[in-house]
């Protein structure tokens, strides 16, 4: 894998798009998000539908036709810098065929930040644009509300990205195998990455990267059924090393980590589990399509440069 093309780093006064790709926004969390926002001195601007609700399917913030053109326009305005998802849930993938993917690249780089259900959208701008984007807290979650630790980790990596270079596990960070491998970051949402095989918004390999892997609310047997598919379509051939975030709601740890030594210690890489990223409490931002070194045995990710420009 080659690292991507990194975006422009945020400067004060820089206006940011929030939109909401996948899941209802709750209205008061939103305000929340914003005021964190505009105390980095940003300006964000909320995009036409983000507290729509759609008339059939009360799990989307909106139709699929109306999300498409928030997200597209956020996009494609000249003034702004970044877009970044209110929340996740479900629906980015619905929508991913509405958007015109040459004037999403005619627009130049841009900061996408998101996780969870915006995998789909990570996995989207790695393949059609070529583009570095960070998986990172939403403006309406709550874990990003409550938690101080997640709130300046994003503020730094976009307006100071040299200073978040070095990322270091927030849980255990313990070495189920022992090493270090370098390569390039990619992953996110396990479920939405075994979501997403053989169709053209994804990668067909994973060869020379770190997978950065997370997920929430699946029980063992479910992400054993995930891993075991993305291991038998080849998506895993050729790894690097292997970073294990958060898995909350997904019961047992024991019998999870038992899952996770079954299915992923046996590729030969590095691997470290509880390093924090994803649902979790006061999860780091981590950039997507940036080259980087992984060390299981000291729980660190160190980036090679700066996740944006």
């Amino acid at each position: 894998m080659i690292p991507l093309v990194r975006p422009p780093r945020l400067a004060p006064g820089a206006r940011v798009a929030v939109v909401a790709p996948s899941g209802p926004v709750v209205e008061e969390r939103l305000a929340a998000g914003l005021d964190l926002l505009r105390g980095w001195g940003l300006d964000p601007a909320v995009a036409p539908h983000v507290l729509d609700r759609h008339p059939d399917f009360p799990y989307l913030a909106g139709t699929d036709a109306d999300r498409a053109a928030d997200f597209q326009a956020a996009w494609c305005d000249p003034d702004v810098t970044a877009v970044l998802c209110a929340r996740g849930g479900y629906g980015a993938q619905r929508m991913m065929d509405l958007l015109d993917w040459d004037a999403l690249r005619a627009a130049g780089p841009k900061v996408l930040v998101g996780y969870s259900d915006i995998t789909a959208l990570h996995e989207a701008f790695a393949v059609r644009l070529g583009l570095v984007t960070l998986h990172g807290p939403m403006v309406s979650a709550l874990d990003f509300l409550k938690n101080s630790r997640a709130q300046e980790h994003l503020r730094a990596t976009l307006l100071e990205p040299e200073s978040v270079m070095a990322i270091r596990a927030v849980g255990a960070g313990t070495a189920l195998v022992p090493g270090r491998a370098r390569g390039v970051t990619l992953g996110g949402c396990l479920s939405l990455l075994a979501a997403g095989l053989d169709t053209p918004h994804a990668r067909s390999g994973a060869r020379g990267g770190l997978l950065m892997i997370e997920d929430i609310g699946e029980e063992a047997y479910r992400l054993d059924r995930l891993l075991t598919q993305l291991l038998r379509s080849g998506r895993l051939d050729g790894i690097a090393g292997i970073a294990l975030g958060s898995f909350k709601d997904c019961g047992s740890y024991e019998l999870l980590r038992r899952v996770l030594v079954d299915r992923l210690c046996g590729l030969g890489v590095p691997v470290v589990e509880e390093f924090g990223f994803g649902h979790g409490d006061g999860a780091p931002t981590v950039p997507l399509g940036v080259r980087a070194e992984l060390d299981a045995d000291a729980g660190t990710l160190t980036l090679e440069e700066p996740a944006l420009a």
